[in-house]
Order: structure tokens, then C-alpha cells, then sequence
């Protein structure tokens, strides 16, 4: 490694504290952004302590040592990439910010050159233009690949808490319950559906579970399917189902799959099944 080199690495190093403030002082008043002037105390210290590592991790590119630099590289974008997709950062509005400290690290490294410019050759210069806007360019890279993983981790999660939700059982009484379904049925909520409900029945000791059809707009064959499934599988495990609110359209869908609902308990109405149900726990 050049001794120019290390003089800039070093005195890059110093100036960490001076960078982050500089950078910091380019905000401008935004409404519900991190990034805004009017940010709490708290979130510019976040932002000054995540700011001094990306500093940290461009700084790195100008040793001979590749490693460091994607070690850096990589713990910088796991920790930007997860604070932005949970304060719900626009990935825009990150690489603004970015492109923000890229023209602040310039500012410094050219007042290196500016103080130090007889000893500095333009292929100095040029080799350190290369280096730092090649690790610049990377990290962006990086920071976009690793909040669209989390970003996507987060919308799954929340896709699959929507499905959970969307599907409910009902306890009436200790050992019944019922669920009704609203709305629309595609194959990922029925799949769900078939992944959850079980569980949740064996969890609240359901031992006959009422199934209403009643409020489903759409249906097609697959979904009946994976309804005919569910059904096998909580007799399996002890819980019987009656089905309610069966339309002609989703017995015609049934009938076309071969599936056979005739060993299964079923009502054109959940107050149908209710009357019969609480009639014979009566009697």
C-alpha cells in the first residue's frame, strides 16, 4: 500500500465525526421521513451512528484488503437495509440519502488532494476516484438486493397474518366452533387455510367445527379442494366438520373434481345446521 494512500485513509478516519455532520446539516424539513430535519433526537443519533458506518465501509475499499471491505459491506447493508424496511423508508428516499453522502465523502477527499497536491499525482487521484465510486456503486447494489429480502420477508409475513385473520374460528361452546369465510378464495388462502386450522382446532380442543360458505363470493375447483382436504384432515385428527351455505356453483365445482361431500354433514344455512346442532346437545 502507497504511504499517500495510507495518509488518505487516515485522515479520512479523522474526519468521520466532521462527514456525518456535514451530511447531516444537507437535510431539509419532510414530512414523516427519517431522513427529515425535524427528526427526533433519537433517530439523528440513529442516523449519525449508521452514517459513520457507511463511511466506515467506503473507507475500508481504499486498504488492500477485498474481504474487509464485503465483511463491511455486508453487515452495513443487513443493518441500513433492515432499519429502513421497518421504519417503511421508501428505497428512493435511501438513495438520495446515499447519493447525499457521496458528494460529502468528495468534499473531504478533495480537500486531502487540495492540502496535499504537490505530493499527489494524477494517477493517485484517478486510482481513488476509481476505488471509491466502485465501492459506492457496490453498496448500492448491496443495499437494494438486501431491502428488497427483507421488504419481501415483511409483506409475506404480513400476507400470511391477513390469510390467518381472514379465516377465524369462533368457539360457541367449549368443543364447537365455527369459521366463517368472507370474500373472495384463491388457492394461497386455502392453502393457509388448510396449513392453519387444524392446528387452531387442536389448540382449543374443537371437536366439530362448522365450516360456513355462505359469505365466499368466488370459488373454484382448487379451493374446493383444499376445503375437501380440510375436512379429511380434521376427521383424521378427531374433529368433525359440517359444511353450511354450499351454492350450486361450488357443488357443481365438487362434483367435476370427484370429490365426495356425502360423508360429510352439510346445511344450506348455518342457522339450519345451528337448529339441528343445539337441538340434540338439548335433547
Amino acid at each position: 500500500m502507497k504511504r499517500i494512500d495510507l495518509e488518505l485513509y487516515e485522515y479520512l478516519v479523522s474526519k468521520f465525526p466532521e462527514i456525518t455532520e456535514v451530511w447531516l446539516a444537507m437535510r431539509r424539513v419532510e414530512e414523516g421521513s427519517i431522513y427529515s430535519l425535524t427528526a427526533s433526537e433519537k433517530m439523528e443519533q440513529k442516523l449519525r451512528e449508521q452514517n459513520r458506518l457507511t463511511i466506515l465501509t467506503i473507507t475500508s475499499s481504499l486498504l488492500e484488503d477485498p474481504k474487509l471491505f464485503e465483511k463491511n459491506k455486508k453487515e452495513w447493508a443487513e443493518v441500513v437495509a433492515l432499519s429502513r424496511v421497518n421504519s417503511n423508508t421508501p428505497i428512493e428516499d435511501v438513495l438520495e440519502a446515499l447519493s447525499n453522502v457521496r458528494l460529502t465523502y468528495w468534499r473531504f477527499l478533495k480537500g486531502f488532494y487540495v492540502t496535499n497536491e504537490e505530493r499527489i499525482t494524477i494517477k493517485d487521484y484517478v486510482r481513488w476516484s476509481e476505488t471509491i465510486n466502485s465501492a459506492f456503486d457496490q453498496i448500492y447494489v448491496d443495499f437494494a438486493e438486501t431491502y428488497n429480502k427483507f421488504m419481501s420477508t415483511k409483506l409475506t409475513a404480513q400476507q400470511t397474518l391477513i390469510n390467518e385473520l381472514s379465516s377465524p374460528v369462533i368457539k360457541l361452546t367449549p368443543t364447537i366452533g365455527v369459521m366463517p369465510l368472507i370474500g373472495d378464495m384463491d388457492d394461497v388462502r386455502a392453502r393457509v387455510m388448510l396449513q392453519s386450522i387444524p392446528e387452531k382446532c387442536l389448540e382449543t380442543d374443537i371437536i366439530h367445527l362448522f365450516i360456513d360458505l355462505s359469505g365466499v363470493s368466488v370459488i373454484d375447483t382448487l379451493v374446493a379442494q383444499q376445503i375437501f382436504r380440510l375436512t379429511q384432515v380434521l376427521s383424521l385428527l378427531g374433529t368433525k366438520c359440517t359444511i353450511t351455505g354450499i351454492r350450486p356453483e361450488i357443488a357443481h365445482a365438487s362434483t367435476e373434481l370427484g370429490l365426495d361431500f356425502t360423508t360429510i354433514e352439510t346445511f344450506s344455512s348455518l342457522q339450519q345446521a345451528f337448529s339441528k346442532e343445539f337441538k340434540v346437545i338439548a335433547n
